[in-house]
C-alpha cells in the first residue's frame, strides 16, 4: 500500500515514514501543500495523510482541490484539536481526523480502516434489454424496468 504524507515538521514527517515504512506501507512525504497537492493529484496513492498548518497551502485547500479531481482516502493529522475544526474536515471531504499528539499505533489502526473502507466510486451500472441494475459494491443493488 502506498501513503503521502504531507507534514512540514522534520522530525514528525521522519517519524511518520520510519514507522509507516515498519508496518510495510510505501511512504512519500512533502513539506508544503503545493508539493503535497501536486504528488496527491500526479500520484497513485492508497491513502494520504495530512496536515492542516502547512506552508505554500493549507490542508483545507490541499483537500478541496483534492476532491475536485479525485477522492483518495484522506486522513487529517493535526494539532488543530477543536470539534468545528474537526466538523469542517469531514464535511470538506476527509475519511478520518486524528489529533496531535497522537499514538502511532492508532494512527496505523486508523489507516488500516481506511483502507478496508476503499476509494469511493460510481456505481455500476448492469443493462440487459429493458432491465438495469445497479451496483452499490456487495452492499446492495436496485434493478428497474426502462
Amino acid at each position: 500500500m502506498r501513503l503521502l504524507v504531507v507534514e512540514d515538521e522534520v522530525k514528525t514527517c521522519a517519524y511518520l515514514r520510519k514507522g509507516l515504512t515498519e508496518e510495510g506501507f510505501v511512504v512519500d512525504t512533502a513539506a508544503t501543500g503545493v508539493d503535497g497537492l501536486h504528488l496527491a493529484i500526479t500520484g497513485d496513492y492508497d491513502v494520504v495523510i495530512l496536515d492542516i498548518m502547512l506552508p505554500g497551502a493549507s490542508g483545507w485547500q490541499v483537500l478541496e482541490a483534492l476532491r475536485r479531481q479525485k477522492q483518495t482516502p484522506v486522513v487529517f493529522l493535526t494539532a488543530r484539536d477543536e470539534v468545528a475544526n474537526r466538523v469542517r474536515g469531514l464535511e470538506l471531504g476527509a475519511d478520518d481526523y486524528l489529533v496531535k499528539p497522537f499514538a502511532f499505533a492508532e494512527l496505523v489502526a486508523r489507516v488500516r480502516t481506511v483502507l478496508r473502507r476503499g476509494a469511493w466510486r460510481e456505481p455500476d451500472v448492469l443493462q440487459v434489454g429493458t432491465w438495469s441494475w445497479t451496483c452499490f459494491g456487495a452492499v446492495r443493488a436496485e434493478a428497474r424496468r426502462e
